[in-house]
């Protein structure tokens, strides 16, 4: 966010805020104009109430039948069910419309945030965004479904009682609108105010959320080292910033409303007063009056709604405008234009030409430099190098994660940044260091490296990643739930159900990072022949910090501070020395 655009703090850039609301409102017009028809009638009945008022006193009870008071009091019902009914319908309209409206919005800002690069990720932190997800669009929908109503149920009933007041009495009506500077007078002031601290309150929640969602996906490790109590604490104190913060909102809202209506009703009641002393001189009928008395009331109360709302309008604007940065965040990793699309079927051969490259969180660190490299169709390449020596980059790069500052990586002769991310991601299986794991069934989480797979598909890819026994074991089979992150596996177990997900994918290029770092000896050896028949006729690139599984690589790939120093076989490295074998000496003989 730009300087001029965070210091902006206007309350015509605040309100405008929402107008981006109007893209989740617009397809549901119906539901607005059914609400509008029955804001309309509620208010219709609303104010004939004064009306009917004025009649009962000008006519006088004593004189009036018995026929004309049934008459006027079953008018009197038959405006109470126009009213009961018009409420219900207005309130039906504008909740739905509020629901759909936040499920819209809800859909849409996810579907937005989950296709930004992994750049906007490494600089963002997940609990804040769940907030913005969830808690800010919560307020967004308060307003929808309830203050706008509130808001133009009242402006509705202000200038009807209004027009109603000047129609009864001209004269009492114009002194009343002298005191209409003063009633608006606090709500600019303190409406300001309220919007800064609403815009804080949901900062300093989004803070607290963070550090939740930080902590409790981290519980392990809060346990291993016996911070609970430490991390109590820290919780505790976001928690407290945050209530102090709606503590002065609430505060200043409170304030807000007290002034409003002080001043509204203390002005009312001045005019009031100057007609009852006309009702006394005999210039103004007792009705009359009675008329003025009540639509002022209405007036009244539709300015202390208007007040209180406003502090709701003020919030939402704030928690929009935390939801509209979100939706201003564009991917810097992006399909091309006019993209190419790979040849059919996909050969798999990769080159890295002269690609440097260096994180955007640390550009004075390169992570590769001068890197060129290429791999044959079918070929087994493995990286290996201490760490920090770049190999994890070139996963990235070719994932498209990043785009390399200077150089080109292309597949299959086509430059990477000319293919749609899907055509290029499709084309790569990936079974990372750190398997993920969701909150689901077995087959679901494999199934996850093929959306359209079958059942029979799916236990294969199992069989092949030496998982269905384990997986079988678990009760419920295929259909049991694993658990958030997994927490009913292992970290071998956890590492099994990704190698399958990557058989079940079937592409052309396979990316295996340390995929049997969390093996067991015994499992290693059966993983390593299922990854054997994974690689055969697919390219394959290996990272591994043990060297013991790379030996029957194709060529090996030599790489330190982001350059390749050697690449060969294992044996033609061992006898070359340098880098290779000096690691080959650490490993085999520890």
């Amino acid at each position: 966010m730009s300087e001029s655009t965070a210091t902006d703090t206007s309350p015509k850039r605040r309100i405008g805020a929402l107008r981006q609301l109007w893209p989740f409102l617009k397809p549901h017009r119906a539901l607005a104009l059914g609400w509008l028809v029955f804001l309309g009638l509620s208010s219709a009945a609303t104010l004939v109430l004064p009306m009917a008022v004025r009649h009962m006193i000008d006519a006088g009870f004593g004189n009036a039948s018995t026929a004309a008071i049934n008459a006027t009091f079953l008018g009197l019902f038959g405006v109470a069910l126009v009213l009961a009914f018009a409420t219900a319908g207005r309130y039906f309209c504008i909740t739905l419309l509020g629901e759909r409206a936040l499920a819209s919005m809800r859909a849409k800002l996810y579907a937005h945030v989950i296709r930004l690069d992994v750049g906007f990720f490494e600089r963002s932190r997940v609990g804040e965004l769940t907030s913005r997800l969830g808690t800010d669009t919560e307020v967004v929908q308060a307003l929808i479904g309830s203050g706008i109503s509130v808001a133009l149920r009242s402006a509705v009933m202000l200038l009807g009682a209004s027009a109603m007041m000047v129609w009864t009495s001209p004269r009492l009506a114009g002194l009343t609108a002298l005191v209409i500077p003063a009633v608006m007078l606090p709500i600019m002031v303190f409406g300001r105010r309220v919007q800064k601290l609403s815009r804080a309150s949901q900062d300093r929640l989004a803070d607290a959320a963070a550090i939740a969602n930080e902590t409790l996906n981290a519980a392990p490790a809060v346990k291993a080292y016996a911070r609970e109590d430490i991390e109590s604490i820290r919780y505790g104190s976001a928690i407290t910033r945050a209530l102090a913060t709606a503590k002065k909102r609430i505060g200043m809202r409170a304030l807000l409303t007290a002034a409003v209506i002080v001043l509204f009703f203390g002005a009312i009641t001045l005019v009031l007063w100057a007609g009852a002393r006309d009702v006394l001189a005999g210039t103004l009928n007792a009705g009359v009056l009675g008329q003025f008395v009540l639509y002022a009331i209405f007036a009244a109360g539709s300015v202390a709604g208007l007040s209180e709302v406003w502090g709701d309008v003020l919030r939402a604007a704030g928690a929009m405008e935390r939801i509209g940065e979100l939706f201003a965040e564009r991917a810097q990793i992006a399909d091309p234009a006019r993209p190419l699309a790979l040849p059919r079927p996909v050969q798999g051969a990769l080159r890295f030409d002269n690609v440097a490259f260096h994180y955007p969180t640390r550009p004075d660190a390169p992570a590769l430099y001068d890197f060129s490299l290429d791999i044959r169709p079918g070929e087994t390449v493995a990286l290996v190098g201490p760490s920090g020596a770049g190999k994890s980059t070139v996963f990235a790069l070719l994932l498209r994660f990043y785009d390399p500052q200077t150089g080109r990586i292309s597949l299959d002769g086509i430059d990477l940044r000319a293919l749609t991310l899907p055509e290029l991601r499709g084309a790569i299986a990936l079974v990372p260091q750190e398997t993920v794991i969701f909150s689901g069934s077995a087959a679901d989480n494999i199934r996850f490296g093929r959306q359209d797979a079958g059942d029979d598909e799916v236990h294969e890819a199992a069989r092949a990643a030496e998982a269905h026994d384990f997986i079988s074991a678990l009760g419920e089979g295929f259909d049991a739930e694993l658990g958030e992150r997994g927490v009913r596996l292992s970290g071998g177990q956890r590492q099994r159900v990704a190698i399958a997900r990557a058989i079940l994918r079937d592409a052309p290029l396979l990316l295996l990072d340390e995929a049997t770092s969390a093996l067991d000896a015994q499992s290693e050896a059966a993983i390593q022949q299922a990854l054997e028949r994974l690689e055969k006729g697919r390219t394959t690139l290996v990272i591994a910090h043990r060297l013991a599984t790379v030996q029957r690589a194709d060529r090996i790939v030599v790489m330190d501070g982001g350059r390749i120093v050697a690449q060969g076989t294992h044996e033609s490295l061992l006898a070359e020395g340098g880098l290779y074998a000096e690691l080959a000496r650490l490993q085999f003989v520890a």
